[in-house]
């Protein structure tokens, strides 16, 4: 009996995830112009002075998007920096950048893709575990109406707080 209770704790404490995440970067634009219905984590593959400009923050995410080629998903338009003690074998800022997911989950992201007419858009990178991860949102695109009342929601709701701060 003594050995089943110490599986059981063990189990418990493979399922607890404690690694720490450190947010690089956060896509603000793609929660402006869509609409995020489900949100996706996947690894990049990353060359080595990729990864240390990550790690220095300089990444940014605005206008990028994931797109499916040869049944893999690969990251468009993100730009990380070169990285500057890098030497000549340094990378290109603006390149491709395959995206890890498992097949079953490209699979569902680009039937939902093809279906719906949504588009798939990186929300944030982190890093987890010392591993560049993305979080990929599908995403539907706001009309220029939806944007002005998610404003207006917005202003609202700042002047809500503000009068309940004064009393």
């Amino acid at each position: 009996m003594a050995k089943q209770t110490t599986a059981k704790s063990q189990q418990t404490k493979a399922t607890t995830n404690d690694v720490p995440v450190k947010v690089i970067s956060i896509n603000r634009q793609a929660y402006h112009d869509y609409y995020v219905e489900q949100t996706v984590e996947a690894g990049i593959s990353l060359v080595g002075t990729e990864i240390k400009s990550i790690r220095d923050g300089k990444v940014n995410l605005r206008g990028s998007y994931a797109i499916a080629r040869d049944s893999e998903l690969w990251l468009e338009n993100a730009h990380i920096a070169i990285y500057e003690h890098g030497n000549r074998y340094n990378h290109d800022p603006m390149r491709s950048r395959k995206l890890l997911l498992h097949r079953r989950e490209i699979n569902q992201l680009l039937n939902k893709v093809a279906t719906k007419g949504m588009t798939l858009v990186p929300l944030k990178l982190y890093l987890k575990g010392g591993r560049a991860k993305i979080e990929l949102g599908l995403c539907r695109g706001k009309k220029l109406y939806d944007k002005r009342e998610a404003i207006a929601e917005r202003d609202a709701k700042r002047e809500i707080e503000r009068a309940v701060r004064k009393g």
